[in-house]
């Protein structure tokens, strides 16, 4: 099947305020596809939508070939759901756990293969609330494949998780991808869009803005780099934009802290920094990085990126 899901014009009301606005994307079988965009801007909800868990107001989704509509209870026989929050039976252990789930499907993977497959094998016994953040979420993970789906949907798998257990969820959604089983994730962390999604859909406000490869979205920015400065001196928005043609946009942030974002010309960050020179700008602190998906969120939407 060439594509996993295919959403059309999808639209959600609540009473006036409306959560997704006209959306349309599709997710390529075998593919991790991201939806990055802050809090509110409305990737649960779509993807509440596509599980089968809310009616769209207006609109078409079809999961795995079948109109989701239609055939609801098909669609979430052979799909995997990780929600952004998740509640167990605190008298069962891990394993009993997993048997529950698996109980109310007509195919099912072990608990102790599930185990085994997200590292937790150890803690078989163990309840829910002895497990650490990271392994309570690689846990919900494991119940999210219990009826062995095609398709995986995971709604903000690392929130809260320090570096270290973030990256440990990365490598187990991979291996999940690996097995030929399509991923759909949200997020709000641009460094885990960039790692993890062969493409990504960016939403703000209800809408989706952009959708493309990581690296084709950052290529196409008009930005080459991003220069931050820390100035002794309180230095005007006029100021700075006068340097050189290259500085495309400026932002004033605090403690005299500027981050210019230069245009696609050539030698445009050398004429900066000769800019810089010239105008004998005082620098207590100069910091040079390419551009990267946070800079293609703030051209796509005009905001920095909202936790």
């Amino acid at each position: 099947m060439e594509r996993a899901i295919r959403v059309e014009g999808l639209t959600k009301r609540f009473g006036a305020f409306i959560a997704v606005n006209d959306v349309s994307f599709s997710v390529k079988s075998g593919e991790i596809f991201g939806i990055l965009g802050p809090n509110g801007a409305g990737k649960t909800t779509t993807l509440e939508i596509v599980e089968g868990l809310q009616k769209p107001t207006q609109g078409q989704v079809n999961v795995l070939g079948m109109d989701i509509a239609r055939d609801s209870a098909r669609v979430k026989a052979r799909i995997g759901v990780q929600l952004q929050s998740s509640a167990y039976y605190d008298y069962l252990n891990l394993r009993e756990i997993l048997a529950l789930i698996g109980s109310f499907y007509p195919k099912r993977i072990s608990p102790d293969l599930l185990l085994e497959q997200v590292g937790l094998q150890d803690k078989a016994t163990h309840r829910v609330r002895q497990l650490s953040g990271g392994q309570q979420q690689r846990f919900t993970v494991a119940a999210s494949l219990v009826n062995d789906p095609e398709l995986v949907i995971l709604d903000e798998p690392t929130t809260g998780l320090d570096p270290q257990a973030r990256r440990n969820i990365w490598g187990l959604i991979r291996e999940i991808n690996q097995r030929n089983v399509t991923v759909v994730l949200t997020t709000h962390y641009m460094e885990e869009a960039e790692s993890l999604c062969h493409r990504l859909a960016i939403m703000d406000r209800g809408k989706v803005v952009a959708t493309d490869t990581p690296q084709n979205l950052i290529s196409n920015l008009r930005s080459t780099y991003t220069v931050t400065i820390m100035s002794l001196d309180t230095l005007t928005e006029d100021q700075l934009l006068s340097l050189n043609g290259a500085v495309s946009s400026v932002q004033i942030q605090e403690n005299n802290t500027y981050v210019i974002r230069l245009s696609d010309v050539p030698r445009a960050l050398d004429s900066v920094l000769e800019g810089i020179v010239h105008n004998d700008i005082r620098l207590e602190h100069l910091k040079v990085t390419p551009v990267t998906l946070e800079d293609v969120f703030l051209e796509l939407t005009g905001s920095e990126l909202r936790d």
